[in-house]
């Protein structure tokens, strides 16, 4: 009897010995969904890029503050390149 092994069959058997695959946990895993549980600096730098956001969060007076420094900045780099 000859058995046709096409993708059909492939798949077949992939779903049969699914079980039998070491890898099948890492695939399953998705990461940490609660920024709680994300211990490391860098875990989050990486979380918080992925939603859009700034981390460590920045008060309205930092930004602020940051923003006069640069206006600041940029007025003295003006002057300096008219010489």
């Amino acid at each position: 009897m000859k058995t046709s092994r096409n993708r059909g069959w492939r798949i077949a058997q992939k779903q049969r010995n699914k079980s039998r695959d070491n890898n099948n946990g890492m695939l399953t895993f998705r990461g940490e969904k609660n920024w709680k549980m994300l211990y490391t600096r860098s875990d989050k730098l990486l979380r918080a890029a992925k939603l859009g956001i700034e981390y460590p969060r920045i008060t309205k007076q930092q930004l602020g503050m940051r923003g006069l420094e640069e206006y600041l900045l940029a007025d003295e780099r003006t002057f300096y390149m008219q010489s």
